[in-house]
């Protein structure tokens, strides 16, 4: 298992436009992934689960993979959250 934190920084924190964009990311790889804020655990990969978390710009997020391709899910997914989304 490899496992990151990451600070959001976009104004509209993980909301609509970024959280779909995390979530094509995440389903790009085969690794199970999850999302977790303030103790609650998410489907990386399902976007209204993502949502329910809440996120606010200046949050930090932790990013869980396991498996084939763990490493380079959450380096991918850190990179993503680095720049901003863009």
């Amino acid at each position: 298992m490899v496992e990151a934190t990451a600070t959001i920084n976009v104004s509209s924190g993980l909301h609509a436009r970024p959280a779909n964009l995390f979530i094509k990311t995440a389903s790009k790889y085969k690794s199970d992934i999850k999302v977790s804020k303030d103790g609650k655990e998410v489907d990386g990969k399902r976007l209204l689960a993502i949502m329910t978390l809440g996120v606010q710009q200046g949050e930090s997020i932790t990013i869980k993979a396991e498996g084939e391709d763990e490493s380079e899910a959450v380096r991918a997914l850190e990179d993503l959250i680095e720049r901003d989304f863009e």
